[in-house]
């Protein structure tokens, strides 16, 4: 799921896209390097950021929805508002990417209507009551996964008692929200969990997150960047586009884990790490049942026999 933020104030790009020449530049982008979900969003959700009219969203995400559908696109609808919703999914739009964990149930009752798949992030409260990048009480959960699941699966049945089938629901545990870089760092480390606990498709964007800049070393420059407590990185000392790195090394585990979508700002690199991965450990499990006597290339081109 390549991301694109139709916003003049995004944390992880500062705007580059906000223009409408800009946004349709990024589509074209994102499907030349692959793309297979384009998810287009017209509202910030870095921390204090204020919430945008739902017409003023739809000023800004209508059309280039419209050009991604046109081109024969999957788009996803970032979200949290029922208007905007519905005026996307008409326009094109066949998932809501709702970042609230259902704050208004009217958005799962357009989503239904529509027959449109929705994910859906766990998080508590709104972008602006978010204290700052990677920034909660350390004993806001007890056992972050099990938190997690618990309060997302009462978000889901309320979906389902909307009219969403299960089917059509995919998770995202919300890396970032509501929760400061340990917490985040938990869920990734423990997504194999998540995926067994919940049951459907799980949807992971762990890309250009602060998060991961505190699992870093610190920058040299100056002992004002890092964080005696930890050794380690202030989030805001590796600025997001520095954070390239720690991206591909998180969607590599989360791939590996069992996700089923990684919503990702820098796609080709990201396509190329996983599909890598993917042929080697292909490779590998190949080679682990051909009989010594047999290379596994014949295996693959049926060679010698079965």
């Amino acid at each position: 799921m390549g991301v694109c933020n139709v916003t003049p104030d995004s944390f992880s790009d500062g705007g580059l896209h906000f223009a409408p020449e800009a946004a349709r530049a990024r589509v074209d982008q994102l499907i030349a390097e692959g793309a297979d979900i384009i998810d287009v969003g017209g509202e910030s959700t870095r921390p204090r950021a204020e919430p945008v009219p739902p017409q003023v969203q739809i000023g800004r995400v209508l059309d280039v929805v419209r050009y991604a559908a046109g081109l024969g696109a999957c788009v996803s609808i970032d979200t949290t508002a029922p208007e905007v919703a519905a005026a996307c999914l008409d326009a094109g739009a066949s998932v809501v990417n709702d970042v609230s964990c259902l704050l208004d149930g009217a958005l799962a009752r357009v989503v239904a209507a529509s027959g449109a798949a929705l994910i859906l992030m766990h998080a508590r409260g709104t972008q602006k009551d978010m204290a700052g990048f990677s920034t909660y009480p350390d004993d806001a959960y007890g056992d972050v996964v099990r938190d997690v699941c618990v309060e997302w699966e009462s978000a889901a049945e309320r979906a389902r008692s909307a009219g969403v089938a299960r089917d059509a629901i995919v998770m995202d545990p919300g890396l970032g929200f509501a929760k400061n870089a340990r917490h985040s760092f938990e869920l990734l480390a423990r997504l194999d969990e998540v995926v067994r606990s919940v049951g459907v498709p799980v949807a992971v964007g762990a890309s250009r997150k602060s998060f991961l800049a505190v699992a870093l070393p610190p920058p040299s420059r100056g002992p004002e960047h890092e964080d005696p407590a930890r050794g380690r990185a202030k989030p805001e000392s590796v600025p997001p586009t520095e954070r390239l790195g720690a991206s591909m090394a998180a969607a590599l585990h989360a791939a590996r884990a069992g996700a089923s979508i990684l919503r990702v700002h820098d796609l080709r690199a990201t396509r190329q790490a996983v599909d890598l991965e993917r042929a080697l450990s292909e490779r590998r499990r190949c080679e682990d049942i051909a009989p010594e006597s047999r290379r596994c290339e014949d295996i693959a081109h049926n060679k010698g026999g079965p």
